[in-house]
């Protein structure tokens, strides 16, 4: 009985959160036309106002606006809680709200324009409502994103999870639970593959084996189960756990292994007429690669432009602490593999590496004091937006590696070399999910062949949005 009453309070709040955003949708879409409707009668363009009408008028137009809108909305998914990113939402406002606008000029042409309410709409109107709800309809989706936040720490429809693994898969994802309260989840405990089985892992306690799953399910009034095992695991023992899974209504998630990844990539393609599969098809060839260049140089360039004082500035303060270069440069491996110089502000003394190379650590002895506050804000990383304007790297790809360590990672690491098909970043699809610094070179090469298998210039504006919000306050960063 327990476990269906906070079933139902996660379903009431899920409930809750769409009607929210249907309500605020409709609130802005209206909100939008109003001000469209205003705004055309203060600014006499194309041509004076005149012949509109009153606002009443209008009305049966407004109601056309609104229902398009939230029709378009709901068959584009836009009312299912995935939680997108925030690029990804804004862009589906943009196409939604643009079909929305021409399938409401075509219903009011239809069953309005020269009706007996005498309807003569304006197309400047309706450029300002279009623009208007784009607006206005982001924000009021922003303001809903937040209070669904603050509504889900505070308790509302959070959902008790059961993570199963004990390795380090379950520790990143019991990790990423534990410092995402807005993810809403709550875990009720470990199952362990293993016998002896540890007492607990970050603070969750291991509640059990395998075999009592379908126990725990019910006793814990589990919602979600999250397989969380290492990618040697069989199939068959997956499989086995999913069916125990089956005798609760519980959804189940599943951590995807190397074969799955690639799977989520196939695509079925003909050879002389026979049927076959191309496991990986590079996202970036031909104009992709073209227009990603062309933004790489417009940015980079701009941005070199805009931050000189302040680069002249760190220039400054880094001579005056200690003597030797401003600048720091070292061979790193690109593009097909190509050793290339990076440039980046020294933030170490000049003797750092008389030993040899070795990897940076948090509370690095060899730091300076203003080396220290550069990569704490990462600022020592900003020379190297001339290597993107000479072509030695993009704005994002993968994190470049010395060639020592990628001699060592080649060995060790499967794919690892396919990290350099493209050409290595400034940030990354790893570094936005936390992976960058000393942290796990093999969960980080899934994500920059992810990245580099699901490419598109949304992607890469995305996750130079995502950097920009992460500057300051990498964990990471030493």
């Amino acid at each position: 009985m327990a476990r269906e009453t906070t079933k139902l309070r996660a379903d009431e709040a899920t409930r809750l959160y769409v009607l929210f955003l249907v309500i605020s949708d409709v609130m802005m879409a209206g909100l939008a036309f109003a001000l469209a409707y205003l705004i055309r009668g203060w600014i006499p363009f194309p041509d004076p106002a005149e012949g509109m009408g009153p606002w009443m008028v209008h009305v049966p137009m407004m109601v056309v606006h609104i229902l398009s809108i939230v029709a378009v909305f709901f068959f584009a998914k836009l009312y299912a809680l995935r939680r997108p990113s925030r690029v990804d939402e804004f862009s589906g406002v943009i196409v939604g709200s643009t079909i929305a606008t021409l399938m409401g000029v075509a219903l009011d042409s239809l069953m309005l324009r020269n009706s007996i309410l005498g309807l003569e709409y304006s197309r400047a109107m309706i450029f300002y409502a279009w623009i208007l709800s784009i607006i206005l309809i982001s924000f009021g989706r922003l303001v809903n994103d937040w209070l669904r936040r603050r509504l889900t720490r505070a308790g509302w429809g959070r959902r008790n999870v059961l993570i199963v693994g004990t390795g380090d898969v379950a520790r990143m994802i019991l990790q990423k639970i534990l410092w995402s309260s807005e993810l809403g989840y709550d875990p009720v405990g470990i199952i362990s593959m293993v016998d002896p089985a540890p007492d607990e892992l970050l603070g969750v306690w291991v509640v059990g084996q395998a075999s009592d799953l379908g126990r725990i399910i019910e006793e814990q009034s589990v919602d979600e189960v999250i397989i969380a095992l290492p990618e040697e695991t069989a199939h068959r023992d997956v499989l086995w756990l999913i069916s125990q899974c089956e005798r609760g209504r519980v959804t189940i998630r599943v951590y995807p292994d190397l074969f799955q990844i690639m799977a989520g990539v196939v695509s079925i393609s003909e050879l002389g007429g026979l049927p076959i599969l191309t496991v990986r098809d590079i996202a970036l060839q031909g104009w992709r690669r073209t227009a990603k260049r062309a933004m790489d140089v417009a940015l980079s360039a701009a941005t070199l432009i805009v931050l000189s004082p302040m680069m002249l500035l760190i220039c400054a303060l880094i001579r005056l602490e200690s003597a030797g270069q401003v600048f720091y440069v070292q061979e790193r491996m690109g593009l097909d593999a190509h050793p290339f110089p990076i440039i980046k502000f020294r933030s170490m003394r000049v003797d750092a590496e008389r030993s040899g190379p070795g990897w940076t650590m948090q509370d690095d002895p060899r730091r300076t004091r203003v080396g220290t506050f550069l990569r704490r804000t990462n600022l020592d990383e900003l020379p190297q937006f001339i290597n993107v304007l000479l072509g030695d790297m993009s704005l994002v790809g993968p994190r470049p590696e010395r060639p020592v360590y990628v001699e060592q990672f080649r060995r060790s690491i499967p794919r690892y070399m396919e990290r350099h098909l493209e050409k290595a970043g400034l940030t990354g699809w790893a570094q936005v999910n936390g992976y960058r610094g000393d942290t796990s070179i093999i969960e980080r090469t899934k994500y920059d062949l992810w990245y580099i298998e699901n490419w598109s210039l949304r992607l890469d504006i995305r996750i130079m949005i995502r950097t920009v919000l992460q500057f300051f306050r990498s964990p990471n960063a030493y």
